[in-house]
């Protein structure tokens, strides 16, 4: 293992690997099978692999996993909110992508920690006013409001457990520096 920086050169075979994979991922938690029904629809899990996929990858490859993998997902199975799905999500990879990578470079869980609370604050704010948007109720908006927070935090505590106690970071680093 060499001393170097471990990092996904945009645009590589690797890059686009692992942004599929973790896109395919994002998708695939965006079906109902993989969620908890909550009053007026469900709670879903896709949060946990964006937010995963943006500490580990630069902002592009963050936004293609977040907004475009929520994008497909709601375009497959739930359409109606897939834009602002696309917006929402997009929105908090980049967010989560830039702090945990710009932020606090000493310290990376503290970096993460703080990325993925404003990408949950981002989402949950995302998806009340959009959800006011599309239905064209704000009182549905509302209604949902607690289930958001829910997902942001779950999302958020999960991501940073899988990263750093499960040292799934620094797995994947490790795998990088053997490319």
């Amino acid at each position: 293992m060499t001393g170097r920086t471990a990092t996904l050169r945009r645009g590589s075979v690797s890059w686009l690997t692992v942004s599929a994979l973790l896109m395919g991922m994002n998708i695939v938690l965006s079906m109902s099978i993989f969620s908890i029904p909550v009053p007026g629809g469900h709670l879903y899990f896709c949060d946990v692999v964006i937010n995963t996929a943006a500490i580990l990858l630069d902002p592009l490859a963050a936004f293609i996993v977040g907004g475009v993998g929520s994008f497909l997902g709601d375009f497959f199975f739930y359409p109606a909110p897939m834009f602002v799905s696309l917006v929402t999500h997009g929105l908090q990879a980049v967010i989560v992508s830039v702090i945990s990578h710009r932020c606090l470079q000493r310290k990376p869980l503290l970096s993460s920690s703080v990325a993925v609370t404003v990408g949950a604050v981002v989402m949950t704010v995302g998806y009340t006013l959009g959800r006011a948007w599309v239905y064209s109720t704000p009182a549905y908006a509302i209604v949902k409001l607690p289930f958001e927070i829910l997902q942001g935090g779950f999302g958020a505590a999960v991501s940073i457990i899988l990263l750093y106690p499960m040292r799934i970071r620094y797995a994947f680093r490790r795998i990088l520096n053997r490319s």
